[in-house]
């Protein structure tokens, strides 16, 4: 069921978990029986969140975006002190696609007692690809998101598939630990150049994007080599970021999508190619989904 777009003037920015509460629950008066859907941001939103809150809102009837910069997924040497803050743009952005409600709570409201002394563990496919170059990360956003998807009590959840790891352990934790909620991935929403939406994108200097656009380019190169076995796609994707100058690759991997278990020569069927890379002092992140043919 498609939801009627709402009216700019509409929107309801609260702060507190009271507050997002009366407000979903005014919403749902006015609505009659309502699937409620959330999209979860750290702030910054842009045209791949803006991709997610199209979604929502088509299928949803109620429509919440939360806007939390969580501490708990950044690093002791990672950018959250630098990472833009743009609420007032966010809340327009979500007017303008007919969000009902923006939850944006301050830090003390998600963790009144500090720093939580009880998180959710990612397990091991936490600690593999972004997890291992970033210890601590994945338990930070699965504990976010545990907390969200308990304040917000939604039907459905959208996340973007450019965040593939991150994707898989929330449906692992949502399967895992009965979260009455549905998990749908929405596809990378891309520039016109190729390169993939990030919010830190904005770090980027011109002579860094363009370093940047050899990220999605290994992946289309070894992409097209699939045909060729899993060794061919590896050794197409690397080429392309070996010979690019600014780009410091962490990992370039090609891994089952539903383990991240690294693929073997004479693999069949779905795989995940996926790249991290530092351009000039920026950290990315890119994955492109690829398919090996059965061979006889």
């Amino acid at each position: 069921m498609t939801s009627p777009q709402i009216a700019r003037s509409t929107i309801r920015l609260v702060h507190t978990r009271a507050d997002l509460r009366a407000a979903v629950d005014a919403r749902r008066a006015g609505t009659g029986p309502a699937e409620v859907g959330v999209v979860m941001s750290l702030g910054a939103l842009h045209d791949g969140h803006r991709s997610l809150i199209k979604a929502a809102r088509e299928r949803c009837q109620v429509v919440i975006v939360t806007v939390f910069l969580n501490p708990l997924q950044f690093g002791p040497n990672e950018d959250l002190s630098r990472y833009p803050v743009t609420l007032d743009a966010d809340v327009a952005l979500c007017a303008d696609e007919g969000v009902d409600v923006v939850f944006a709570p301050p830090v003390e409201q998600m963790y009144a007692e500090g720093t939580p002394r009880v998180r959710v563990s990612a397990g091991p496919m936490g600690d593999v690809l972004e997890g291992a170059s970033r210890p601590g990360h994945f338990d930070g956003v699965l504990t976010v998101v545990a907390k969200l998807l308990h304040i917000t009590s939604p039907d459905v959840t959208f996340f973007g598939a450019k965040d593939a790891q991150q994707v898989l352990l929330v449906r692992t934790m949502v399967t895992d630990i009965d979260f009455p909620t549905e998990v749908v991935t929405i596809p990378t929403v891309r520039a016109l150049d190729g390169l993939a939406l990030s919010s830190r994108n904005v770090y980027l200097s011109g002579q860094d994007r363009k370093a940047a656009l050899s990220l999605s380019a290994a992946l289309r190169a070894g992409a097209q080599r699939v045909g060729e076995g899993v060794t061919a796609v590896r050794r197409s994707a690397a080429a392309v970021l070996a010979i690019q100058p600014g780009v410091t690759l962490d990992y370039l991997v090609l891994v089952d999508p539903r383990t991240l278990v690294e693929l073997e020569e004479g693999w069949s069927g779905d795989g995940l190619l996926a790249v991290a890379a530092r351009v000039g002092s920026t950290r990315l992140i890119d994955n492109m989904a690829v398919s090996f043919p059965t061979r006889r």
